[in-house]
């Protein structure tokens, strides 16, 4: 189970946005220069208020590590793959289509990634609804102090 903590920035009864710091886990990531964590140095999550947090709340907020594993390699091994496969196939087909086989490689392996990032949105819109791959609120540290009301004055 892959853990992190955040303080909650707005919340509601149903959703609540919780900004996190980066991690020492990023300064390895491989994708670092990719994110846009790496100069904003904290990012929002948008779970669910299961707990009844508060802005300024301390929260953790976890995501099964299983489901972190498969989503990355589809989001990296797919393309990859799509890309390979349409080459491939492209310059298989170069004789049949009367093209130069470069050619043929190009636009195929151009048609694999472009398929490939088609499946990638669908999978995204299907799995955007499993718990299992939502990341989620599971323990409220600190509860932010409740300013006294204008009643207590009387």
């Amino acid at each position: 189970m892959l853990r992190e903590r955040g303080v909650v920035e707005k919340s509601s009864p149903q959703k609540a946005v919780v900004s996190i710091e980066q991690s020492s886990a990023c300064a390895t990531c491989g994708s670092r220069g990719s994110c846009n964590v790496q100069n904003d140095k904290k990012f929002l999550v948008e779970v669910g208020n299961d707990l009844g947090a508060r802005e300024g709340d301390v929260v953790e907020i976890s995501m099964p590590s299983g489901s972190v594993i498969k989503a990355s390699l589809a989001v990296y091994a797919l393309p990859v793959l799509g890309l390979i496969l349409g080459a491939v196939s492209g310059g298989a087909l170069a004789g049949t289509l009367q093209i130069q086989p470069t050619s043929a490689s190009v636009m195929g392996g151009g048609a694999g990634l472009a398929v490939s990032i088609a499946v990638l949105k669908w999978l995204d819109r299907s799995v955007r609804s499993r718990p299992d791959y939502s990341p989620r609120m599971t323990k409220v540290f600190t509860r932010a102090e409740v300013p006294p009301s204008c009643d207590d004055n009387k």
